[in-house]
């Protein structure tokens, strides 16, 4: 009962019963929100001291004038409710401010002064900054036109209308998907001795209801977006003769199958123009590289890039021709490099050049080389004329040096292959 009485600021003695601020470190030290907010220090007491406010439970927030009276309690509870059970929710916001209030009064009172009031409109924005603008749809609706305006009826004719079951004013068929799905409905009623069971089982009902609409929409909807209809009447192939569309890369065949998970939020021609844009784009990003390497280079004019282009074609065909003219000339030098370990040797001028990759291969001489197929081919012409050879080999060849001598001697038709 005392906190309830009458207190009085420590400063300038005014009345401070609905609302004060109590220092944390001083004793008995309330201030009227005037001197607290003014930094009034008295006695020990220091502006920067911890407080702690002391509301009786009559303050209120918007003053004595406002609509309704409504403390600083019953505001506070109001944003823990809207915070809660959030807007619209005005019989639950009710109940948690108190049964003093009303269902209507809260959705006044917070309409009026929160969003309508100053602070909604110091809060609230009549236009978002850097708000993104939706260019698909004129009228600024979502991202699919076809989710705000309705589809146009299909262009056939009154013969292709009565061969279909089309009707053009609803925009539907004599025969739907799933025919017999309006049967789920059409017994169902809302009685008033309906236990839970039963109402939950009739929203089921409907429930199972919705998804088949929705289902029979989507058909409607991939029909007309991959023109199933003109596919099926015979009229896709004129139209195709009449607008042939550009030829697909294979670069952009790839980007197609990356971007296959984007078929179900978009219709066919909507993917299309997506695509098509894209295109655009790297088409106008690579014409701007280009004219940035002309800006680089000094062009400013379009009629001078035609003969900077003339002149790069020429430079770059100078460099390819010295680089074919230089690999050539190298593949020369390191064929004659080949042989430098053998090529200053005595008798390395007696050698063919099968013999000078043979000496090479094998890290022989051409002196030795020399002796040793002089030794073999006088050993065979002497066993060809039946005389027994006696010339022994030096001792530098080793069986498999003798080996591919004799196979080269061989190929090249100095011995027979017998005598080998």
């Amino acid at each position: 009962m005392a906190e309830l009485g009458k207190k009085y600021c420590v400063y300038c003695l005014a009345e401070v019963s609905p609302l004060r601020f109590r220092c944390t470190e001083c004793a008995d030290i309330e201030l009227c929100p005037e001197c607290f907010s003014a930094g009034a220090e008295i006695g020990p007491h220091r502006r920067w001291h911890g407080y702690q406010l002391v509301d009786g439970g009559r303050f209120t927030l918007w003053g004595a004038e406002a609509e309704g009276g409504w403390s600083s309690r019953e505001e506070q509870l109001l944003l823990d409710a809207i915070e809660q059970f959030g807007f619209g929710n005005w019989e639950d916001m009710a109940a948690h401010v108190g049964a003093s209030r009303t269902p209507q009064e809260v959705m006044e009172h917070y309409v009026s002064m929160y969003i309508h009031g100053n602070l909604g409109k110091a809060c609230i924005p009549d236009t978002i900054p850097n708000r993104v603008t939706d260019h698909t749809c004129p009228s600024g609706g979502p991202l699919s036109p076809s989710l705000t305006t309705p589809l146009p009826p299909l262009d056939i004719s009154v013969a292709e209308q009565q061969q279909l079951g089309y009707m053009p004013l609803r925009d539907d068929y004599e025969i739907e998907y799933d025919q017999d799905a309006e049967t789920l409905i059409s017994g169902l009623s809302v009685n008033y001795d309906d236990d839970d069971v039963e109402i939950e089982l009739k929203r089921a009902h409907v429930d199972m209801y919705v998804r088949k609409l929705k289902e029979r929409q989507r058909r409607k909807n991939i029909a007309r977006d991959y023109n199933l209809v003109p596919a099926f009447l015979g009229k896709d192939k004129k139209d195709k003769e009449k607008a042939p569309k550009r030829k697909i890369t294979k670069e952009e065949k790839e980007l197609r199958l990356k971007l296959r998970p984007l078929y179900q939020f978009m219709s066919c021609k909507e993917f299309e123009d997506f695509f098509e844009n894209m295109h655009k784009e790297r088409i106008l990003r690579a014409k701007i590289r280009e004219l940035q390497r002309y800006r680089r280079n000094g062009i400013t004019k379009m009629e001078e890039s035609a003969e900077y282009e003339a002149a790069r074609h020429k430079r770059e065909k100078r460099k390819e021709n010295k680089n074919i003219a230089s690999s050539k000339r190298g593949k020369e030098e390191g064929k004659e490099g080949e042989f430098a370990a053998i090529e200053n040797l005595p008798g390395f001028e007696l050698l063919s050049d099968r013999e000078k990759v043979l000496c090479s291969s094998l890290n022989l001489t051409p002196a030795r080389y020399v002796t040793v197929k002089t030794i073999i081919i006088k050993d065979h012409l002497q066993k060809r004329q039946g005389i027994p050879s006696k010339s022994r080999l030096p001792s530098y060849l080793d069986k498999v040096l003798k080996k591919r001598i004799l196979n080269f001697l061989t190929e090249s038709g100095w011995i027979s292959r017998d005598a080998s």
